[in-house]
């Protein structure tokens, strides 16, 4: 299920003013006493926040904060979708893996992009 407009206003909070989220979806940290985070892939950054244990849409605090050039994926879809990201690993519903390769795909796709031709303009 899309995150709701609701839970991305509250996300905004957690975000730099300037910043604009990309891309968003809860995963699951795997063996950890935090259970449940939201990731975001925003502009400026790849946020990682915790959340409450019932609620995993209630963003609480932020726990990491990655440069934007960091890869989520690749996702391993064998069981339960998972990935690793600064050697944690987070475990995600099937419906966001797409999520997950779009923000990846968006990094390679700037590099695409040929190199303005009068930058000075």
């Amino acid at each position: 299920m899309p995150v709701s407009s609701a839970v991305r206003k509250r996300i905004r909070g957690f975000l730099e003013p300037d910043d604009e989220i990309h891309y968003v979806f809860p995963a699951e940290v795997v063996g950890s006493a935090v259970p449940s985070v939201i990731i975001v892939a925003s502009r400026q950054a790849i946020t990682i926040l915790s959340t409450g244990f019932w609620r995993r849409t209630t963003p609480k605090s932020v726990l990491s904060r990655n440069p934007r050039n960091l890869r989520l994926g690749p996702v391993d879809t064998q069981l339960t979708p998972w990935f690793t990201l600064n050697g944690i690993e987070y475990e995600v519903d099937e419906e966001y893996v797409s999520v997950i390769n779009a923000a990846d795909a968006e990094l390679t796709s700037r590099d695409l992009a040929p190199p303005d031709p009068l930058p000075d303009l």
